[in-house]
Order: C-alpha cells, then structure tokens, then sequence
C-alpha cells in the first residue's frame, strides 16, 4: 500500500525528508511554539465548524441560539473550547514572534517568513475581534461599538470603513453578518494562506537554530523522535490546558445586547492595552486655535506607525549578527515595548474594572440563561424572533391587512428595524425615534413610504424630543410588498399604533 501511495504521490519520501531533516542545535523546547500554533489553529476551526451547526447570525437570532448552546452541556463546553483556544492561539503567535525576535532569527534570508509571521498575528487578532461580537450580548455589542467607533477615526476611509463594518449607521443584524462572514470565511481561508506560506518558506530557508558566533560549530539532531516529541508534548500540554480552562471558567453569556441601556464593556486581554491607553490620554488637546486628536494618535496613527517598524525589523537591524552583543539596542527597544504592552493592559483592566463597579451589575448567568429568549424587555434590538415573528396578528385600522401580510411586515421588522427603534418601536433616545406613538408614521402613508424607502439624514423631532440618527434606505434592498408589509406592521401593530394598512401598489406607485 505505501509503495503504491508512493509511486502515485510522493508522500512517503516527502515525510522520511520531513522527519530525517537535521534540527540546527539539535532538539529544544524553544522550537515548539510554532508547531503548538499550528496545532491550536486546527482546534479552532474544527470547534468553530461545529459551532456553526448551532448557531444563527441575525440580531433576532444570535442570542438565542448562542444561549441555545449554553444550555447544553455539551455545546457548551465546544464553545469553551473555541473561546479559550482563540487566546492560546493569539498567545502562542505573539510567543514565537517574541522568540524569534529574540534569536535574530528575521535576519537575511528569512525577511518575508518574518513578514508572513507579523501578518499571521494580525490575522488571529482580527479573528478575535470579530468573534467578540457573535454571541450579541451585551458586553459583545458595546465592546464591539468602541473597536467600530475606533475604526471610524481614521482619516478619510474611517468612516466608511465603519459603515461598511457595521452595514449601515448603527450596529445590528448587517454588523453581525459580516463579523459571522470575516470570522467564519474570510479571515480563517486568509489565516490558512499565511500559514501555507510560512511553512512553504520555512521548508526552503530551514531553522534558524541557536545563536552562535560561529555557526559552523552547532551540533545538529534529527527531527524524529526528539522533536516531534517535544512539539507533540508542548501541543498536548495547551490543548490539556485549553479543556481545563473551558471546564472551570467558560465565557459569561451576559443579557442580549440592548443599546438603550448603559453597559460598560469588558474587552479581551489582548485589546486590553489599546483600552488602557484610550483611559490614559484625554480625547483632544487644543493649542490656541489647533486642536489635535489625542485619540486618533493613539488608536489610529501610534499603531500603525508601530506595526511598519515591527513589519521592518528585518531591514532596520543592520548588525551582521545574530548575537545578543551586537543587536543589545533592538533587544531593549523589544523590553520596553512588552513592559510598556503589560503595563497598560493592567492599567486598562483596573479602569475598566473601576467603571463597572460604578454601573449596574450583569445579573448571575443563571438568571440570564433561565430568562425566555423572546420576547424580551422593550427596546431590546431584534427581539423578535423569527419563529413568534409569524404567529403575531395584526391589529389594524380601517385597511385590515391579512395576518399573512402582517407575519410578513413582523419578521422583516425583527430583521431590519427592531435593531434601532426597539423590538416594540420605544426607539433610542437622541439616536433613533420612537415607532410607537409616533405622529408621522401613524400619519399620511405617502410619507412614511418615501422614508422607507429613500431613507432619513440629519436632526429631526419627535413628540418635543430631538434625534440624529441616521436611516438606510431600503429600496432595492426590499421588495415593494415587504416595504408595503412592514410599514402596515409599524402603522397597525406596534405599541397603540392603528393606522390604515399599506399596499403594493401604493408602495410602487409612490411620488415625491
């Protein structure tokens, strides 16, 4: 069988290679964190495979569904798993970085293996940042709203960036689609590239080995059994440690995200610093009539000025060695930088410690879990669900829409409205306005139609209260009878609404 899988393939030579290869210094436990990476990014997207078996991203969903998976217990602890597994991950890149950093080993003819290693990095943080907001509770949303509202600092394309992120002017079920598309598609098939290339470069380059003077006098060692013991060791000792961690300290599941409470988040250890620094420097300085924005200094323009030089590294040390002596300056710069990393992530958790203890506490998840996944309290963003979505009756005036039409304009309500104004209309104050109650909407159909369907810009008011939120318009998004269905559903069904109903042919038929 191996001759014939051999004769067809080549993969019983490729191994003996892989396996024979001489290990420079012979074996060593400094050489396993790349293969414990390895080992932990494959734990991740087995467990998060699974996990999309369970899980539904909309915002009348997400929640449900991930509590759904909390309230089994074996579910819950594959959850944990991919919880803990992404921090091992993050924190098994930044070790071999900060190990290779410190053996020299980005030094000419492995500049790009350093590059792909700094880009792999990146990758897993932004894999954690857009699993943060997946389970749509409340630490998810609000923690997730200061890393978009970070985003739209940025000059020029910040905004846009954000609003693409997002999917609109607020965060909801379009927000939790493409973070569920970046986390599950995108940034594991561009995580799986990068480690393809690195291994590629890797297997050309060969180890780097231990920092000699003179390398002509390392001892060398094959790769099998020593190594392969020692990295499949390493391996089972995080995963071991991974599974216990999810065993006694699985992820809270706090209340569903709702934007009209006040809630301050608790961000994840490795954005902890970036928190501390925005706690530690005011928003804006202003000198006599030039005002500077401290904070885009510090989230925007200070980290990327930092990621270029960690990205030129190999091209700013010009000693001609790897010895410790002669790269002495590079070395403490990278001491300072990790004390100064560590610092600020303990300032940044006691800040954030020291304002939760100030706001209302999380009830005990117990409590959380045993509450009714809907309906929830009013104003909750896409409370709704889908299933009691289509078991509401409509309640209108003179029009009487059809239950059908009515079960219709409900479930695109819970999908793309109850996000903003709240899952029975209550609206966001000074954000989006009330639905319930509201003169305009209960008021001429013509108008309510051209807003659905052109959107809505700038300050308007509401029963004496003022709001500047920003509405999409949903033309060419939905279909004229879904708008038609929806506004009935607003205008008929929500809070003492009983307007007449809306029809196709209004809808088609509109003018200015």
């Amino acid at each position: 069988m191996l001759n014939w899988i051999e004769q067809r393939t080549g993969f019983v030579t490729m191994a003996k290679d892989f396996l024979t290869e001489d290990v420079p210094g012979g074996a060593s436990y400094w050489y396993v964190f790349g293969s414990a990476t390895l080992f932990a990014m494959m734990v991740q997207i087995v467990t998060g495979i699974f996990l999309t078996f369970f899980y539904a991203p909309s915002a009348a969903t997400a929640w449900e569904s991930t509590r759904a998976i909390y309230l089994n217990p074996w579910t819950h602890f594959l959850l944990s798993v991919h919880y803990w597994g992404a921090s091992a991950m993050i924190a098994l890149v930044f070790l071999h970085l900060l190990q290779v950093l410190i053996f020299g080993a980005y030094k000419s003819p492995r500049e790009l293996q350093w590059v792909v290693g700094v880009l792999l990095l990146l990758v897993t943080l932004v894999l954690g940042l857009t699993g943060y907001l997946l389970p749509w509770d409340m630490d998810a949303y609000f923690a997730s709203q200061v890393s978009l509202n970070i985003t739209g600092l940025a000059p020029v394309l910040g905004p846009v960036l954000q609003h693409i992120a997002q999917g609109g002017g607020s965060m909801g079920t379009a927000t939790i689609n493409r973070f569920f598309g970046l986390h599950v598609w995108l940034m594991p098939a561009v995580l799986v590239l990068l480690v393809g290339a690195h291994l590629t470069i890797f297997r050309h380059n060969g180890p780097a080995g231990p920092v000699l003077e003179d390398p002509r006098t390392v001892r060398k060692g094959p790769f099998w059994p020593d190594q392969f013991f020692m990295d499949g060791a390493f391996s089972l000792i995080v995963f071991i440690i991974i599974c216990f961690l999810a065993l006694v300290a699985p992820p809270y599941l706090d209340q569903k995200a709702d934007p009209t409470k006040f809630f301050v988040p608790y961000p994840a250890w490795y954005f902890l610093s970036l928190f501390g620094l925005l706690a530690l420097v005011p928003p804006e300085i202003h000198l006599g009539p030039l005002t500077i924005s401290l904070e885009l200094i510090a989230t925007i323009i200070g980290p990327t000025i930092f990621l270029l030089v960690v990205l030129l590294i190999p091209w700013l040390d010009r000693s001609r060695s790897r010895g410790f002596s002669s790269r002495a300056g590079l070395l403490w710069g990278m001491t300072i930088v990790v004390c100064l990393i560590i610092g600020l992530s303990i300032f940044g958790q006691a800040t954030t410690m020291s304002k939760q203890a100030s706001a209302p506490a999380s009830p005990p998840e117990s409590v959380v879990l045993a509450a009714q996944a809907a309906p929830v309290s009013a104003g909750a963003p896409g409370a709704i669900s889908a299933a009691n979505a289509g078991t509401m009756q409509s309640n209108t005036g003179s029009g009487g829409a059809a239950p059908a039409a009515n079960s219709n304009g409900a479930k695109i309500f819970a999908s793309n409205c109850a996000t903003c104004h709240g899952a029975q209309g209550a609206g966001v104050p000074g954000s989006f306005p009330p639905l319930a109650g509201n003169p305009v909407v209960t008021g001429d159909p013509n108008t309510v139609i051209g807003i659905v369907l052109n959107g809505l810009h700038g300050a308007l008011s509401v029963n004496g209260q003022t709001y500047n939120g920003q509405m999409p318009p949903w033309k060419g998004t939905l279909s004229n009878q879904d708008i038609a269905d929806v506004i009935t559903y607003i205008r008929a069904s929500l809070g003492s609404n009983h307007a007449s109903t809306v029809t196709e042919a209004q809808v088609k038929g509109y003018k200015p």
